[in-house]
């Protein structure tokens, strides 16, 4: 562990721990929902389990994707996916909206893990895009960011509908990822370096624009569908 703190990069780090604390808004709303039902002294174990069964689950999906990033192209596509991820993240989708309460406690910890399972492809791809290959910056990023967010669910998600400027920084942060993603990939990355003057800076640069200027208008017009709908029914 010394070792891995005296070569970390504590930038790279930071940007783990914040990433995976911003795309966790989804999960922290599941496990809420999907424990609403137990009693207090239940809810408390379906949290802290299911919060473990998932964060496990989701450290080995990160180590895959690790070792896939290395093949030409995937990089690539991942740091498209993460592009999309982000700019979701701006335009206010929420999943976990019909996440069922379990009514025992396994079943609680399972709908946790399950649906977490499914939400955990925005989290892998930048985790493991934002990491560059390291995993021990992977496993204490994670570690770090576990009791965030599953102790501090409630409060994150106050925080970021207080401060919207959280999830644009996050959005941003996440654009900034998938241009990195795409120059570290073996063929793509070689392709902007060679083609595009400084295309290392260039191209993530272009993507944080991309992202909060799509995301923005996307999240407008949604805001805009809400307040016609009303208005139409009528």
């Amino acid at each position: 562990m010394q070792e891995l703190l005296l070569g970390v990069s504590w930038v790279v780090l930071l940007k783990i721990i914040f990433i995976d604390i911003i795309l966790s808004g989804d999960n922290a709303v599941v496990i809420a929902l999907a424990s609403r039902n137990l009693p207090k002294d239940q809810q408390k174990k379906a949290v802290f389990w299911g919060g473990f069964g998932a964060v496990a689950l989701r450290i080995v999906l990160t180590f895959v994707a690790v070792f896939l990033l290395k093949i030409p192209f995937v990089n690539a596509i991942g740091g498209v996916m993460l592009v999309w991820i982000a700019i979701k993240l701006l335009k206010g989708e929420e999943e976990g909206n019909d996440i069922k309460s379990g009514n025992s406690l396994w079943q609680a910890i399972k709908t946790i893990i399950v649906a977490d399972f499914v939400m955990s492809l925005d989290n892998v791809v930048a985790i493991a895009g934002t990491a560059e290959g390291h995993l021990g910056l992977i496993i204490f990023g994670l570690i770090v960011s576990i009791p965030i967010i599953i102790w501090g669910s409630q409060l994150l998600m106050r925080l970021m509908n207080r401060f919207p400027i959280i999830v644009t920084l996050g959005s941003a942060l996440l654009g900034y990822t998938a241009g990195e993603m795409m120059i570290h990939d073996k063929i793509v990355g070689t392709f902007i370096t060679d083609h595009i003057p400084y295309g290392r800076y260039v191209v993530p640069a272009i993507l944080v624009v991309i992202v909060v200027v799509v995301g923005k208008i996307l999240a407008k017009k949604n805001e805009e569908k809400e307040i016609k709908v009303p208005g139409s029914v009528a």
